[in-house]
């Protein structure tokens, strides 16, 4: 049950991001706006934010993921696409865990 929630939880997030950057790109184009952005204090802290969160999740990837290669390619996707990913990640984890295995496994080093 709680592994199911979890999943709807993460879904329900993933969808919302989606649906928050879609239609924030068709009222808005990021690159022309680039240069006024930049200059609020708050985007340069949320931009630093950002990259510093994606640089905990991805020591964490890392360490479960045993493999180079794949934490790399999870690393530009975080990068590139943000909470998206994160939440896809976490998707993939908890659908992946065996029918008897707790939700804890999900977040622990792979085997």
């Amino acid at each position: 049950v709680m592994k199911n929630t979890l999943i709807i939880i993460f879904i329900s997030l993933m969808l919302y991001m989606i649906y928050t950057t879609v239609s924030t790109s068709l009222e808005s184009n990021l690159f022309e706006e680039w240069n006024f952005l930049a200059s609020i204090p708050w985007m340069k802290a949320t931009l630093i934010d950002f990259y510093i969160n994606t640089v905990v999740i991805f020591a964490w990837v890392a360490y479960r993921e045993n493999n180079l290669l794949k934490s790399t390619l999870w690393l530009i996707s975080f990068i590139l696409l943000g909470s998206m990913t994160t939440t896809l990640y976490v998707i993939i984890q908890l659908i992946n865990l065996g029918k008897n295995e707790p939700v804890k496994y999900a977040f622990i080093k792979s085997k």
